[in-house]
């Protein structure tokens, strides 16, 4: 029989969380913890390290996106299931490329899920279904006409922010940097993604699917 899994919850809307709450509970897994902010989700998960962290994708003003990023940077054991309301095929092509190792719709049934959690905790990816024909559809499309591919996961973090509308101190408080080093990213992906200023760079971003409209 396999090990019942050590499950955090991500999710901005408390109701989803005590319904995922229940749900795995009933199934034997152990809920160790639950928030919708990224800042005190990272700081759980590396004091908790649980097996499995559900991320939502749509956090409020923030996306779950850059939580992904962070657990690839720091290389926790914790593996990422994205259960988000996105459907965009860039979202799921950007989800597996910061490391996710699953990726599961809302609406699914919840024996979907359940899967999902188990094939994570056996060490397996797990992508819901209809999720596989987007990850196929995003790859058949290439990055050749993605700005972004060629944007580090730091720049990706930023860029995320930026069009979200925080300032420079803000991100540099979320991301542990300075606000210089944060103008400095801003001012080097500008060059890169060839856009004037901030409004052209949410259109941008709006364009090609990096901003989640899916909440």
């Amino acid at each position: 029989m396999t090990a019942p899994a050590r499950v955090y919850l991500v999710d901005d809307h408390a109701m989803v969380r005590q319904g995922l709450r229940a749900l795995l509970g009933e199934a034997g897994h152990d809920v160790v913890g639950d928030c919708g902010d990224i800042t005190q989700a990272l700081a759980d998960l590396l004091l908790l390290t649980p097996d499995v962290v559900l991320v939502d994708l749509s956090l409020g003003t923030r996306s779950g996106m850059e939580l992904l990023a962070e657990l690839q940077r720091r290389q926790l054991p914790t593996r990422a299931l994205v259960l988000t309301m996105s459907a965009q095929p860039r979202h799921v092509a950007m989800a597996l490329k910061l490391g996710a190792s699953g990726y599961v719709l809302k609406g699914s049934p919840s024996g979907e899920l359940l899967q999902a959690i188990t094939a994570l905790r056996n060490g397996r990816r797990h992508l819901g279904e209809g999720v596989a024909e987007l990850a196929a559809r995003a790859l058949a499309q290439g990055d050749g006409e993605d700005p972004f591919a060629s944007l580090s996961v730091r720049e990706r973090q930023v860029v995320t922010m930026v069009v979200d509308g925080h300032s420079s101190s803000s991100i540099a408080t979320s991301l542990h940097l300075s606000p210089k080093t944060v103008d400095s990213y801003r001012s080097r992906l500008m060059a890169k993604l060839g856009v004037p200023d901030v409004t052209a760079l949410v259109k941008l971003a709006l364009r090609h699917g990096l901003i989640n409209n899916d909440a």
